[in-house]
């Protein structure tokens, strides 16, 4: 079994150096220029002269390619790409707002730019409405202000989902629109 654990580990090696065997390649400069077809022992010998390393680009070509670099400076950038781009990226979460069908106007704003902020931070909201006791008969009056909210944040949110009634609660969904998410106007 301990030859093929070494095995596995070679073929997670980039193949560089000595690694490339193939029995002709294409070899490309530092500059990207066309050094010609050689074989990968005198290629060696190019980069070793200019303290540098032979990488395979591409195996799927005829002949595959090589190229003359500094591999450990290739892949210090590499990374550094990867992590500015995962930096960029913002994953949408779902951020929740709760209030009672009896709520004072005070508390609705204080709900409603919660909900803003959210939106343009590039999260969904959901709107929830939740019923204590004999409250569930007032289902009209939770949908007429989970419509309000849908209604006050129109400009920079898209109903997803309408509101429709969960239990001891009512519930909506809003998402940003194209455009308003990232927009960071608090």
């Amino acid at each position: 079994m301990p030859v093929i654990r070494n095995r596995r580990r070679q073929q997670n090696l980039p193949q560089i150096n000595e690694r490339i065997r193939y029995p002709t390649i294409r070899v490309i400069g530092t500059e990207g220029e066309q050094l010609g077809i050689m074989l990968p022992a005198e290629a060696l010998e190019i980069a070793e002269e200019k303290d540098l390393d032979l990488v395979l680009v591409s195996d799927k070509a005829d002949p595959p390619v090589c190229r003359i670099m500094d591999y450990g400076k290739f892949k210090f950038e590499e990374e550094k790409k990867k992590k500015e781009a995962k930096k960029k990226q913002h994953s949408s979460e779902l951020k929740e707002v709760k209030m009672r069908y009896k709520i004072e106007e005070h508390d609705y704003n204080v709900r409603l730019k919660h909900a803003i902020r959210f939106i343009k931070a590039g999260d969904k909201v959901k709107a929830t409405v939740m019923f204590r006791g004999r409250e569930i008969q007032h289902t009209d009056l939770a949908a007429r202000l989970l419509q309000r909210l849908a209604t006050d944040l129109n400009e920079i949110a898209d109903l997803q989902q309408r509101p429709k009634r969960e239990g001891r609660s009512m519930t909506m969904l809003l998402s940003p629109k194209k455009g308003i998410a990232g927009s960071d106007d608090k």
